[in-house]
C-alpha cells in the first residue's frame, strides 16, 4: 500500500507541475502581447481606421489633377511607409524577447546538465 501513495504523491506533484506550468505559459502570453505578439482592439480599430484613410487617399487621389493628385498620392505612400517602419519596429520589440526567453532556458539548461554531471560524479565517485 506503501507504493500505491507514493504514485499519489507523485500524480498530485505532477499536476501541480502542469498547473503552474499552464500559468507561466499565460503570464508569459501576457507579456508577448504587450510588447506587440498579440493584436489588442486598439490595434484592430487603428488599423480599420488607418485601412480606410489610405484607400479615401487612394481614391481621392484618381479624382483630382494636378499638384492635389501628387499630393494625395503621396500622403498614402508616406502613411504605409509609417505603418511599415512600425510594424517591423514592433516584430523587432518581439524577437529581442523571444531572443531573452531562449537565452534563460540556454542558460538554465546548462546549469542543470553542469549540476547533474556534478550528481553523476559524487555517485560514481569519479573526480
Amino acid at each position: 500500500m506503501k507504493g500505491y501513495h507514493n504514485y499519489e504523491e507523485e500524480i498530485h506533484e505532477l499536476r501541480e507541475e502542469i498547473e503552474h506550468f499552464k500559468s507561466e505559459k499565460e503570464r508569459v502570453r501576457k507579456i508577448v502581447g504587450s510588447i506587440g505578439g498579440m493584436p489588442t482592439i486598439n490595434t484592430k480599430l487603428f488599423n480599420t481606421v488607418f485601412l480606410i484613410l489610405v484607400v479615401a487617399l487612394l481614391i481621392a487621389s484618381f479624382f483630382t489633377e494636378g499638384r492635389a493628385h501628387l499630393i494625395l498620392s503621396d500622403l498614402a505612400i508616406f502613411f504605409v511607409s509609417l505603418k511599415v517602419m512600425y510594424l517591423v519596429h514592433q516584430e523587432a520589440r518581439v524577437n529581442h524577447f523571444k531572443l531573452w526567453v531562449l537565452n534563460s532556458l540556454e542558460w538554465r539548461v546548462n546549469e542543470i546538465a553542469r549540476e547533474m554531471r556534478e550528481v553523476k560524479k559524487e555517485v560514481t565517485g569519479h573526480e
